[in-house]
């Protein structure tokens, strides 16, 4: 039976961590469908943690914008997969086209829940609650504040479980 769950939070509040002991919990098939590129040396270094903190034996496929055909391309090879993050990833279609990226976030996601409600697999999402701040002064960082808002709330209404970290320990928010 396939199900969806959603885990969101702070920065450095334990997303990663929880949701890959949650896959670990539910199959050895993962694939961890990772959307950050490596554009300075911070990143890398955060890459590279993620990177070690992983069991050797999941696939990990890296794709900064097309995670629909990322998650049709595994045509079932994974019991699992971990999408890690879908901040990141709005922000990666923000920059390639500001205008359309809303629409083009909802309607990947779209396409990534029909493919898993008919295989049977369980999809992980994992995202930065941004929402909780003041509101930015700058326009590109109000439009990103939206945009990742209205995608969680998509995300929350598709998803069977719904979690918030708060310093590495998890709330479960859905089902009540």
């Amino acid at each position: 039976m396939s199900k969806i769950i959603f885990v969101t939070g702070g920065a450095r509040s334990g997303k990663s961590r929880f949701a890959e002991e949650l896959a670990k919990k539910i199959s050895d098939s993962v694939a961890y469908l990772a959307t950050a590129e490596a554009l300075d040396e911070e990143m890398k270094e955060r890459i590279s943690h993620h990177r070690e903190r992983r069991s050797k034996n999941w696939k990990t496929i890296e794709e900064p914008i097309h995670v629909n055909l990322a998650v049709q391309n595994l045509n079932g090879s994974a019991n699992v997969i971990l999408l890690d993050c879908i901040t990141l990833w709005i922000s990666n279609l923000i920059h390639q086209n500001t205008d359309a990226a809303e629409c083009r976030a909802l309607d990947m996601l779209e396409a990534v829940f029909h493919k898993i409600r008919n295989s049977g697999q369980t999809l992980i999402l994992i995202s930065n609650e941004i929402g909780m701040g003041i509101i930015s002064e700058s326009p590109l960082n109000r439009q990103f504040a939206d945009i990742s808002g209205r995608v969680h709330q998509a995300i929350s209404r598709e998803a069977d479980e719904v979690y918030f970290m708060v310093s590495g320990l998890p709330m479960k928010v859905k089902p009540c």
